[in-house]
């Protein structure tokens, strides 16, 4: 990711400079994750193969082409999700920016916009049909329909029965999170907004946190064990106990300051603080993190009614699903199966007329939800911790940051760890108590 950085920063200061709505509308920075930083880094260090460059394509628009037996790039049905989140385009100014833009920003990208021209759609759109040569690789008949693709987060976010007010985490190796609405505002520090990118009838916005799954990995290798086995017994820890507080950058922060060049903090550490503890207190950062990305979402008329957990690794977790209920103060819904490429499901059957609606796909196929609801003694200490890391997050992770008076954080979370040692939490430690819900 570092090597398109510069491109990047390039791309975010550019577009201000030019007053782009672009910009705007993809939540104030331009990501190294995304394709035009990676397509002109691409450009300047490969100029023997600038001129054989045809088009660019996200992997869904390729694989949904390549089995339909398309390979003329005019003729590839392109993904709004993609395109939109990753590459500026918006129905609003007709599709990409102007090509002034481009040109202006590097002479590279001459006619980048004709190379990506395309006919552009929604995931209820048609695609094609399954092609004789992939139908006989796959011993599948030819002439399925095949719909237009997406990013694998927003399909499961559909396949996790998202609605307009719901917002899904989907949590494995790195978090992204989810939402709809109809008339947002546009959101600052967010993954985009793109009309029809999640549902086809709302504005989907994306969000996410750059690490999750892998930092709890990371601790557990350095531990030398995994992250099964060092989870054993984290069922029985209290809210804040550790007496650690964790800004969980070690990957960088995707949002809500979308700075790839921050690295993971850690607050509070003693002579007896162990592995099972930074892991713990790697979840309840995480919690912490999503909550800041969520009331940034909900100050700007995202609504934030429902959280569901989708992904792989709450489906396997419930110390994580009840930390982030306690954490948010809000019941958490997980979904009482794999719920992972249910999205895609929907969408297939969508387009080949078995059903109406995409309401009407989700009631029928997605799955029924397990809650985990706050326990409010360790929603009060959460109360307490959560100012501490927003102070702490903001003062850290903004170079423009005013002065901030810390001094209060290392008492503050001794105080919080010695009460939780001597604390007797009703029912169970951290209060998991899930029940199947439809």
């Amino acid at each position: 990711m570092g090597f398109w950085l510069g491109t990047a920063q390039e791309i975010t200061e550019a577009a201000h400079r030019d007053h782009l709505e672009a910009i705007d509308w993809c939540g104030g920075v331009y990501s190294s994750e995304w394709g035009f930083a990676k397509l002109l880094h691409w450009l300047r260090h490969n100029p023997g193969k600038r001129d054989k460059l045809g088009t660019a394509l996200e992997n869904c628009d390729m694989v949904a082409a390549t089995l339909c037996g398309i390979t003329a790039p005019r003729e590839v049905k392109r993904s709004i999700c993609a395109m939109g989140h990753k590459w500026l385009w918006n129905p609003r100014w007709g599709g990409f920016p102007p090509q002034a833009f481009f040109s202006k920003l590097d002479p590279l990208l001459d006619a980048i916009v004709n190379k990506l021209a395309g006919d552009y759609h929604t995931s209820d759109a048609l695609a094609g049909h399954l092609c004789e040569r992939w139908a006989a690789e796959l011993g599948l008949r030819a002439g399925i329909p095949i719909p237009v693709g997406a990013f694998d987060a927003h399909w499961d976010a559909i396949g996790a029965g998202c609605r307009e007010g719901d917002v899904v985490n989907v949590i494995g190796t790195s978090t992204c999170i989810i939402a709809m609405a109809k008339h947002p505002e546009l959101v600052p520090g967010v993954c985009g907004e793109v009309p029809g990118s999640v549902d086809p009838h709302h504005i989907g916005i994306e969000a996410g946190l750059s690490g999750t799954g892998n930092i709890f990995e990371a601790i557990a290798q350095r531990a030398g064990t995994n992250v099964a086995e060092l989870s054993h017994g984290l069922q029985d820890y209290r809210a804040g106990q550790t007496g650690l507080l964790r800004i969980p950058w070690d990957n960088g922060d995707r949002t809500v300051l979308v700075n790839a060049e921050l690295g993971g903090v850690t607050l509070g550490w003693n002579l007896v603080s162990t592995a099972q503890d930074e892991l713990f207190s790697a979840i309840e950062g995480t919690a912490l993190h999503t909550r800041i990305i969520l009331e940034r979402m909900a100050e700007h008329n995202v609504p934030v009614d429902r959280v569901i957990n989708a992904g792989g690794v709450p489906q396997n977790d419930h110390v994580l699903n009840q930390v982030y209920a306690n954490v948010l103060n809000k019941p958490v819904l997980v979904p009482d199966g794999v719920p992972t490429s249910l999205g895609s499901g929907i969408f297939a059957l969508l387009v080949a007329g078995a059903f109406s609606s995409l309401e009407e796909a989700q009631t029928k196929m997605c799955l029924a939800n397990r809650t985990y609801a706050p326990n409010p003694e360790a929603v009060a200490i959460y109360e307490r911790l959560y100012p501490l890391f927003r102070s702490l997050y903001f003062a850290l992770g903004e170079p423009t940051a005013e002065p901030s008076r810390v001094g209060d954080v290392l008492p503050e979370l001794r105080k919080i760890a010695a009460e939780g040692s001597s604390a007797v939490m009703s029912s169970s430690a951290i209060g998991i108590h899930g029940e199947v819900v439809a």
